[in-house]
């Protein structure tokens, strides 16, 4: 049966990479500025002034944090105004602004979103050309959407994060393709990466494979569903130099296709699988919150004894079903690998599971 060990705890012991969290960025001094409340604001208007000096701050928190750790990627704000439900992301030069759809008589007047745009450009000294907005959608678990530019162009960028290059997508894409609330958790597969088999599942863009490449694995597996996402991924390798044999690309179905590889052919492993997924090409949906423990246990088939499985989920609420997973150590990692420019929201759960 497994072990749930208590969240954030250290154990240096059976994690090498946990005694390295004190340099990283997760043991920085960012205390956060803390959520704005909306009791003392008149019923009936939107504050703009508020919002632009909240924005004015957490650019000059944030920015003069990333600019020590030397991160070209990371979040600004995030909702902090209860009346803005804004989300502001900064790639190098360029901004995504992720606008959650409102429904109330406020949000219904069309110069909200215009002129909120305007003073996102005027407090970071951006042409409006470089504004990518995201108008997301409330659908039941969470929210989809989809991106232009302000001036409805289609960007791709590079982006350098730990010294690692991206290619991220800064339109015509859901999202970027890089998950900035992940940084610290790919650094913690670096760190355990060398001489290790790796295998990357629902890989997405692959850059936990590229991550366990520059941290001397072995060989990395990067397996997803999609083939847009596997020559994305198989992209973000070239641009690190990592183009060997022994980097491979599996395209495959997960909830079948985990039978297709040998049992104990790897040491190292990611599994960080959507919240829900359907397709035609698959034998049935997804849903993590039902599906994780029989995920999580093929998953370890594949791993040696002592094997490492880094599982995520960005499900809100998520608890993992510890009981229902078989020959394993978990241990809860979330407040470990949730970065300061996300502390505010919590924007994923993740575990650190060993084989027994």
């Amino acid at each position: 049966m497994a072990q749930k060990k208590k969240e954030g705890s250290a154990d240096t012991a059976s994690n090498p990479s946990a005694a390295n969290l004190s340099s990283d960025e997760s043991s920085l001094d960012h205390t956060s500025p803390g959520k704005i409340s909306s009791s003392s604001i008149p019923l009936g208007t939107l504050p703009y002034e508020m919002f632009e000096n909240r924005l004015r701050k957490m650019l000059r928190h944030n920015g003069r944090w990333a600019r020590r750790q030397s991160i070209e990627a990371f979040r600004v704000y995030d909702r902090d105004v209860p009346q803005f439900p804004i989300i502001i992301d900064r790639y190098r030069d360029d901004l995504v602004v992720s606008i959650l759809e409102k429904t109330d008589a406020l949000h219904a007047k069309e110069d909200w979103q215009t002129r909120s745009l305007e003073i996102i450009a005027n407090v970071f000294e951006i042409d409006r050309s470089r504004i990518f907005v995201r108008i997301r959608q409330r659908v039941e678990g969470g929210t989809q959407g989809a991106g232009q530019s302000a001036t409805g162009a289609i960007k791709k960028s590079e982006v350098v994060e730990a010294g690692l290059r991206f290619e991220i997508h800064l339109s015509g894409h859901l999202d970027t393709g890089l998950f900035l609330d992940h940084r610290i958790t790919r650094s913690l597969v670096r760190a355990e990466a060398a001489g290790k088999r790796f295998l990357n599942l629902f890989a997405y863009t692959g850059s936990f494979s590229v991550y366990a490449a520059a941290g001397g694995a072995l060989t990395t597996t990067t397996a997803d569903l999609s083939p847009v996402n596997l020559e994305w991924a198989e992209r973000n390798m070239r641009l690190n130099g990592f183009t060997g044999r022994e980097h491979r690309f599996v395209e495959t179905d997960l909830l079948r296709g985990l039978d297709d590889f040998e049992p104990r052919s790897f040491d190292l492993a990611v599994l960080d699988p959507p919240t829900f997924s359907k397709s035609r090409r698959m034998v049935r949906d997804f849903d993590v919150a039902r599906d994780h423990p029989e995920m999580i246990e093929r998953t370890l088939r594949l791993l040696v004894p002592g094997g490492v499985l880094y599982f995520s989920s960005n499900l809100k609420k998520f608890k993992i079903q510890a009981d229902q997973i078989r020959g394993a150590e978990i241990k809860d990692i979330t407040a470990q690998t949730v970065p300061p420019d996300f502390r505010m929201q919590r924007p994923h759960a993740c575990y650190r599971i060993v084989k027994k």
